[in-house]
């Protein structure tokens, strides 16, 4: 999307001739108190500083009080205000479809109490709008912010976002801050496979972006506790619990199609002269892992050792942990989540451990040879050194061979007039 189109800062947007860029959405249930105040005063600031078009929607789910009047009467009077009413409760449910709906390049929500300052919605969205990110997020809890609310929701807010760092690997630092934006090209094709239709649906759009490969700008924010808050945290905190459950195993699993997302949408690592794409990560998170199996390998071996002879206690130390080093780097090095070709990958990894085993095995038949009775230490330390030299060859046997990138049939264009069958 080109800006140079985009309106002078200051120009009121005009409705009639301007498609708005920025779709803010409202989600409210029974909130005739604190909904005129809100929209009118969030219209003004959009207004007087925000130098794009914008719509301002009020979705309001299943209300049962004044709500939805006052929603259609604020929409009547102010031009850049509408309202859609759902019948069902859900804050999920009611961005998912306005968002599914709307016409913007750039959606947005806020909560109805306005916690969040709102100077900081040009600094969420601005990344958005130049194409710089992809989803953009207020945080409570990065440097910068600055938060006024009692300690229990303060423990209660840190405690569920580093269950979802122990959890899901998630890197954002705040899932459930209702101060949020999305271009709409993303949630496009994100919010089909977003399941939930309550206050997790934040949290599993975020996963599945961060998945996906794509960038998350977050925003330091001011934030006020709003002391009238009716979310019941017991309640909304068992539903939390069941959703990461059901995400993680939909994750696990393969379920999601994340290896199609990322092609569709997914940001590519920046070349690098003379490396190879991702190779630096891979790199990392096979050390890492190459790491936990040698130290497991060597404390296998030092315990068959006791009760077997070195190369029977060898064979048998090396491939165990070459069966979990295979599962492992298939998972975290190599980001193969599906169960396709799961055996085939597993027999594959048997030959490079039978690689490996040629190299250890041959290295401690030579120090016998050398040394009848070598000692302990000595031992151990000619098989670290030919354990090295099996991981450099594993991690090029790996990466070319077990989970390279397969090789699809070449398409020979069509003739000029020759049309598909």
């Amino acid at each position: 999307m080109s800006t140079s189109t985009l309106p002078a800062h200051g120009t009121p947007p005009d409705p009639a001739t301007h498609t708005p860029i920025l779709d803010v959405v409202v989600p409210v249930h029974n909130e005739e108190r604190d909904l005129e105040p809100c929209v009118r005063r969030l219209h003004t600031h959009l207004l007087q500083d925000f130098p794009y078009p914008f719509r301002i929607t009020v979705a309001d789910n299943a209300s049962t009080d004044r709500t939805p009047q006052i929603a259609a009467r604020l929409a009547a009077e102010l031009p850049e205000v509408t309202s859609v009413r759902l019948a069902a409760k859900g804050r999920g449910r009611a961005l998912k479809h306005t968002w599914s709906a709307s016409d913007a390049p750039v959606l947005a929500y806020m909560d109805v109490d306005l916690s969040t300052d709102l100077a900081a919605l040009l600094p969420l969205v601005a990344p958005l709008i130049t194409g710089h990110s992809d989803l953009a997020i207020g945080s409570r809890l990065s440097h910068g912010s600055r938060v006024v609310r009692g300690p229990r929701r303060e423990i209660i807010s840190r405690c569920y976002n580093l269950l979802l760092r122990g959890t899901l690997s998630a890197r954002f630092s705040d899932a459930q801050c209702g101060f949020k934006a999305v271009r709409a090209d993303v949630a496009a094709r994100l919010l089909p496979l977003v399941e939930d239709t309550g206050w997790f649906f934040d949290t599993e759009l975020l996963v599945l972006a961060e998945r996906t490969g794509l960038r998350i700008h977050e925003v330091a924010v001011d934030w006020t506790d709003d002391p009238d808050s009716r979310v019941d945290i017991l309640s909304t905190a068992i539903a939390d619990l069941r959703g990461i459950a059901r995400l993680a195993r939909a994750l696990g699993t393969g379920r999601l199609p994340l290896a199609r997302l990322r092609e569709q949408l997914g940001r590519t690592p920046l070349p690098v002269a003379g490396v190879p794409a991702g190779l630096p990560g891979q790199l990392l998170r096979f050390a890492a892992v190459g790491t936990a199996s040698t130290l497991a390998y060597l404390l296998l071996y030092a315990a068959l050792r006791t009760t077997a002879g070195a190369q029977a206690a060898n064979l048998i130390a090396l491939l165990v942990t070459a069966v979990a080093n295979t599962a492992l780097n298939r998972r975290l090095t190599f980001g193969v989540r599906s169960t396709g070709r799961l055996w085939l990958h597993q027999a594959q990894g048997l030959v490079v451990f039978a690689a490996s085993l040629g190299l250890t095995g041959g290295s401690l038949a030579l120090l016998h040879t050398v040394d009848g009775s070598p000692a302990r230490p000595l031992e151990l330390g000619v098989l670290v050194t030919a354990n090295l030299a099996a991981t450099c060859l594993r991690f090029l046997l790996l990466r070319t061979w077990v989970f390279g990138p397969r090789r699809r049939p070449v398409e020979h264009p069509r003739p000029t007039g020759e049309s598909p069958r």
